[in-house]
């Protein structure tokens, strides 16, 4: 249930802070969120899948912590990250 290489390239492309940046906080942030979504539909029609779940919330998890050491780190960056992935209203 990775995302597709095209669709990695894309995230990478838009979120990415310089040319060749490919583990920057936004760019892994940006792309935990994609598969977030990804498995969140999935769990719409397969209610029991318990093995994916506890995928789905250690990516939660990892998620929580990135976006905690990017707002102690660079609250600017960090603001407008949650604002164009559209996470923590």
């Amino acid at each position: 249930m990775s995302l597709a290489v095209e669709q990695k390239s894309q995230v990478i492309e838009k979120y990415r802070v310089h040319k060749s940046d490919s583990g920057s906080p936004e760019v892994q942030v940006a792309l935990l969120s994609q598969r977030i979504l990804e498995l969140t539909e999935h769990f719409k029609m397969h209610k029991k899948d318990h093995h994916s779940r506890r995928g789905l919330l250690t990516m939660v998890s990892r998620r929580r912590k990135l976006l905690k050491y990017l707002k102690d780190r660079s609250p600017v960056r960090y603001q407008a990250l949650i604002s164009s992935l559209g996470i923590r209203r």
